[in-house]
């Protein structure tokens, strides 16, 4: 060990450039980086392997700062270690189009593992990040070649450890017994409400304890540097547990206004930056000022991290020459492709084979892919019997001390944490070896709600498989039944929301949400059976939407999703034998993906002077898009046998075809505008 000036100047430096970018920016949150700049000082310079020119390289190590509000501390750790985050990138920060953003979101800046902000999402992202690379360690790693081995630590505050997401991923992490993952808890006790003695007075390691986890406590996380690194390195040696460091600091340290809330989210003062400038020996009227011997201490390490980058490349090529097929099938993962010909593999189905439940149709699909796609890993909260999620060969992925499963396995038993299997997801996927999906019933999607939105803001290729997706579920009522739960994901920019009406739309879906590498998809899958239909082919739902029946001159279009399409295909019959009104029926199984497609081809299937009426067992809201009257569901179901309900909702030939004769009539001797053209489709 052993401490120098040069040390307590690289840690001030930190601190400043943290003060002069919150007080140029007359925003952001100053206290936990001038408080947690000591370890993260220990931690990247003494621990971390790292190489800023290639932040992408396989075996370095992860870093997550949950608390993300705190993320100046990450951004002068960057450009002191010599990532693309210029001087300037730091003085715009919270600017408008900076690298610098708010919070840390993994697409705009080198470096940035994760996009975290909203609390315990990181925390759960970071034991995403040790599950992927557990695993892609189990199987790549040969004798003689430990391809992967390194570490994911994570950062987390009092915040984050309120937060239930983190304390679901955190049971998780301690009964997988992740013992690549170490977590530093900033025990500053101060939240934005003030002191955490009116909320949070719990004790938090006894929770981590209790959860399988191995903890500590630096009692002195301002000073004692030689306990920060003696901890980080028995967390380090733990191999059977992951580790918890409880850290207490005190936020904002060296301000006027240190251990309060006033340091937490508010720029420091004028008179505070000078003040603590000079109390640290900096000049009081300089700002985003760094010393020549931090950038040198801090650009030695990060060459250290290349040499290791340049010794894990050799490594890897020794091991090309003995483990070809690994060596070309890790190559493929890290580029993002998918193996050649995998499509090949996807389920078709003809009209006439039997009828199946779309959840039992995703089964078919993960059966059929699963050993020509293995980067697939996948699981449920506690759901997998229902969701139908596993392949029938599949091996948990577990600890192999408990003698269920292995770390090579490819399932992972999510338990009841619908949320922290979302966030997971996250990490998982941010790792870049693996593809992952994750199964609930889709009213409980919105318990996950929060990860689902950074799924899309990350642009992480995850699959949250969605079933018992209606009314149709029947019996378990209104509680389980989703009513607006699409129109909410359906909002979400950057999210496939699919709801296939048969097997061929099935597959679309999956073909789409797999060949998507920076789109998170939402399968809404049914539990009563459908049947396999006419005009579905595997070519038009890759469309996101097509024309399932077509009649010329028709009366009517009726555009619809999932299990209504079938419906509505009876509905045509019945309109023609009981009104003599002809009509057509469109299926739209993926919003966005149906919005991408070009403009002729939307009208072709939805085009001027048709009235169209939209038929969903769901929230109308959204429908407008594609229709001018909408037949919907804006109450909550009922309990009882799914066809029961279905008949007390109308969702019947005879009710779609009682509102498409009144809409029918009300259009009549107008001239109908398709809801394809807009006002603004020029500017788009």
């Amino acid at each position: 060990m052993g401490y120098t000036k040069d040390d307590e100047l690289a840690i001030n430096t930190i601190r400043l450039l943290a003060v002069d970018a919150t007080f140029k920016a007359n925003s952001g949150h100053p206290g936990a980086p001038m408080g947690l700049a000591p370890v993260a000082h220990i931690m990247f310079n003494k621990f971390m392997n790292f190489n800023p020119k290639n932040p992408d390289w396989l075996n370095r190590d992860r870093f997550v700062l949950s608390n993300g509000h705190a993320c100046m501390l990450h951004y002068a750790l960057l450009h002191l270690f010599g990532y693309k985050l210029s001087m300037d990138d730091l003085k715009a920060f919270r600017q408008i189009d900076s690298i610098t953003p708010g919070h840390p979101e993994a697409q705009d800046t080198p470096g940035i593992e994760v996009t975290t902000g909203p609390l315990g999402q990181g925390f759960s992202n970071a034991v995403g990040l040790a599950i992927a690379q557990a695993h892609t360690a189990a199987e790549f790693n040969k004798p003689g070649f430990e391809l992967v081995n390194n570490h994911t630590y994570c950062f987390f505050g009092d915040g984050c450890a309120m937060e239930g997401i983190a304390s679901e991923a955190a049971s998780t992490a301690g009964h997988l017994q992740l013992g690549n993952l170490i977590m530093v808890y900033d025990d500053n006790h101060i939240s934005i409400d003030g002191d955490t003695k009116v909320a949070f007075t719990e004790d938090v390691m006894k929770r981590f304890e209790a959860y399988g986890w191995h903890t500590q406590w630096v009692k002195d996380g301002d000073h004692d540097l030689e306990g920060i690194e003696k901890a980080l390195q028995i967390a380090k040696d733990v191999k059977d547990k992951p580790s918890m460091i409880k850290l207490t600091t005190t936020i904002g340290f060296g301000s006027l206004l240190q251990g309060t809330g006033g340091v937490h989210g508010n720029a420091l003062k004028a008179d505070d930056c000078k003040q603590i400038k000079k109390k640290f020996g900096f000049n009081p009227e300089e700002s985003f000022v760094v010393p020549q011997k931090v950038y040198d201490m801090y650009h030695a390490h990060a060459a250290d991290g290349a040499a290791n980058e340049q010794d894990c490349n050799k490594l890897f090529e020794e091991y090309g020459s003995q483990h070809k097929a690994e060596h070309a099938d890790l190559l493929r993962r890290l580029s993002g492709k998918l193996p050649d010909g995998w499509e090949q593999k996807l389920p078709t189905y003809k009209p006439g084979d039997k009828e199946q439940a779309s959840r039992k149709l995703s089964e078919a699909v993960l059966e059929a892919i699963h050993e020509t796609v293995p980067d697939l890993i996948g699981g449920s909260a506690d759901l997998t019997g229902s969701n139908n999620t596993r392949w029938k060969n599949a091996v948990d992925f577990q600890p192999p001390v408990l003698g269920i499963g292995d770390w090579g396995g490819r399932y992972i038993r999510y338990g009841v944490r619908e949320h922290a299997m979302a966030g997971i997801m996250n990490g998982i996927a941010a790792y870049g070896t693996l593809i992952p999906f994750g199964g609930t019933f889709l009213n409980f999607v919105s318990y996950a709600s929060g990860s689902v939105r950074l799924s899309s803001l990350s642009h992480c290729r995850v699959i949250y498989v969605a079933t018992h997706d209606s009314i149709g579920l029947g019996e378990d009522g209104p509680t389980h039944q989703p009513i607006e739960t699409l129109a909410h994901f359906r909002a979400l920019p950057n999210m496939m929301v699919w709801r296939p009406a048969d097997g061929n739309e099935c597959s679309a879906a999956y073909y789409v949400a797999l060949t998507s590498k920076s789109t998170p998809s939402i399968f809404a899958l049914t539990r009563q059976n459908l049947p396999q239909l006419e005009n579905s082919t595997l070519e038009n739902g890759i469309k996101g939407g097509y024309v399932s029946v077509e009649n010329e001159k028709a009366d009517i279009t009726l555009v619809s999703t999932g299990s209504e399409v079938c419906i509505c295909i009876e509905a045509v019959k019945y309109l023609k034998d009981n009104h003599n009104l002809t009509a057509r029926v469109v299926s739209i199984p993926c919003f966005e993906v149906f919005d991408a497609q070009s403009k002729e081809y939307r009208l072709k299937c939805l085009p001027d002077g048709i009235p169209s009426l939209s038929v969903e067992a769901m929230s109308t809201m959204g429908w407008e898009r594609y229709s001018n009257e909408q037949f919907g569901l804006n109450r909550f179901g009922a309990s009882g046998a799914y066809k029961d309900v279905y008949k007390k909702f109308e969702f019947t030939p005879e009710g779609i075809s009682k509102r498409a004769v009144a809409t029918v009539n009300f259009y009549k001797g107008t001239k109908v505008r398709s809801p394809v053209n807009r006002a603004f489709q020029q500017l788009i």
